[in-house]
């Protein structure tokens, strides 16, 4: 990396710069002693540069990562509103010569805004610019963010971070899948009888009800991480890992990608907690929560099941699910198989489709087969074969941050992909606003409104 590179981080008073983005650096900065980065903050706030620099020590303590600091050179932090032209330049400026990351930290409208208001001329050679989700509110939306960005810069040099894509995991999926022949045939609709793909959380709010509220579990996790996870699972082999290769195989799956059956409906539902206790904490009901307006209809769980119209996938359900303050926390891919086409008479038992499943965390997979032998040999049950991923040795959002300052856009997400992920959802979004699915409920600690018997839900067992 060129040691001339300044990180300039707006929004650097805020939680995601203090929680995951100055951890992440430090670690990264542990772990590659040959790795240096100027560090500028910028932001409305009226920091001074001691409390900024207090604020970095602080997170890379979080991280463990007190001795990467000598590889920090400090910029001065900038008050400034980035949402204007002055503001920006005023930011810029402060970066000095060499190459330049901006990474806005900020609310998506914030963002928008401050990107509208940067003049091309302003920004040196080789810049990068790397934004947070959601990119845009709707489809129109971040078509005009992204007609923005490209009048500023090259695709390649935008950022759209989605960190679940720095996730070792989701890259164990290609792994797994491409280099062992036992998986790879049966990748298709031939074999497999459904896909689902579960972010399910113990936690509550944890206080970001600012954003929350007017987001909710579609926006904040299907629209964005988990239909990026499916055009992973769901992609043709790439020719390569690279950067063209593989977006391109991302996002010819979610140009296919659609509700199922059309029928938003039938195929969408959504719910948000009540009162109750998980993990030894007693939360209340969402509307109770501070800064929660009852009146938007905020899910705090959602579940939708969408098809890909592709040879490879023609009739296969993908059902994509995620919620808050839920008793069954679980990170997952799980493939169910169909059945054999016959199985000789004699045995005794059920011989239901294998499940392969893909854990996010701890990052684990595993295999739920049928087998006989034991008592009684003629007798099938089940068995589960376990193989651990291994632990990375980095936070996803250091390889984030990693990828970003080496200028390796491999695993953000792509202009095109960003406006196919709300085009997807939309049909949802629309019948949940008119009010044709209904919010149901659920207790904190719960696995979901009991009356939901299919999609995600269900893919629970091996």
């Amino acid at each position: 990396m060129n040691e001339r590179t300044t990180l300039v981080i707006i929004g650097a008073s805020g939680d995601l710069t203090s929680r995951l983005l100055l951890p992440a650096l430090g670690q990264l900065l542990l772990d590659d002693p040959h790795r240096r980065v100027r560090l500028v903050g910028a932001g409305s706030s009226g920091l001074d540069d001691e409390h900024w620099r207090t604020r970095v020590h602080q997170a890379f303590a979080t991280a463990g990562a007190e001795a990467a600091l000598e590889r920090v050179d400090f910029g001065d932090y900038v008050t400034a509103d980035a949402t204007t032209a002055e503001g920006m330049r005023q930011i810029v400026g402060a970066a000095g010569s060499g190459r330049l990351v901006l990474y806005f930290a900020v609310p998506p409208a914030v963002a928008a805004s401050a990107c509208a208001a940067i003049e091309s001329s302003d920004l040196p050679d080789d810049t990068v610019l790397a934004l947070e989700k959601p990119f845009g509110t709707d489809e129109g939306s971040a078509e005009h963010l992204n007609a923005v960005l490209h009048e500023l810069l090259p695709e390649e040099s935008v950022f759209r971070v989605d960190h679940f894509l720095g996730r070792s995991t989701v890259l164990n999926v290609i792994g797994v899948r491409t280099a062992n022949r036992l998986f790879e045939p049966v990748w298709s609709a031939s074999d497999v009888e459904s896909v689902a793909i579960r972010f399910d959380e113990s936690l509550g709010l944890e206080g970001r009800a600012g954003y929350y509220d007017h987001a909710g579990a579609m926006v904040d996790m299907i629209q964005s991480h988990l239909l990026q996870v499916l055009a992973i699972v769901a992609m043709e082999p790439p020719a390569s890992l690279d950067e063209a290769d593989l977006r391109d195989a991302t996002s010819a799956v979610l140009r296919a990608t659609r509700v199922r059956d059309g029928d938003p409906v039938a195929n969408s539902h959504r719910a948000r907690y009540t009162a109750g206790d998980v993990d030894g904490r007693t939360l209340p009901s969402y509307v109770d929560e501070e800064g929660v307006d009852p009146a938007r209809q905020t899910e705090t769980l959602a579940e939708i099941t969408f098809e890909v119209q592709t040879a490879r996938w023609a009739g296969v359900p993908f059902t994509l699910r995620s919620g808050k303050a839920l008793g069954d926390a679980a990170m997952e891919v799980v493939l169910r198989l169909r059945p054999v086409r016959h199985l000789p008479g004699g045995f005794t038992g059920e011989a239901p489709g294998s499940v392969l499943r893909f854990s996010l965390g701890p990052d684990r997979l595993s295999i739920g087969i049928n087998v006989n032998g034991g008592d009684d040999p003629f007798a099938l049950h089940r068995a589960t074969l376990d193989a651990d991923l291994g632990l990375g040795t980095q936070r996803a959002y250091a390889e984030v941050i990693a990828s970003i300052l080496d200028h390796e856009p491999a695993l953000s997400v792509r202009g095109d992909a960003a406006e196919q992920c709300w085009r997807i959802v939309e049909p949802v979004r629309q019948a949940w606003a008119a009010g044709k699915v209904p919010l149901d409920e659920y207790a904190v600690g719960s696995s979901g409104p009991s009356s939901w018997r299919d999609g995600a839900s269900t893919e629970k067992t091996a």
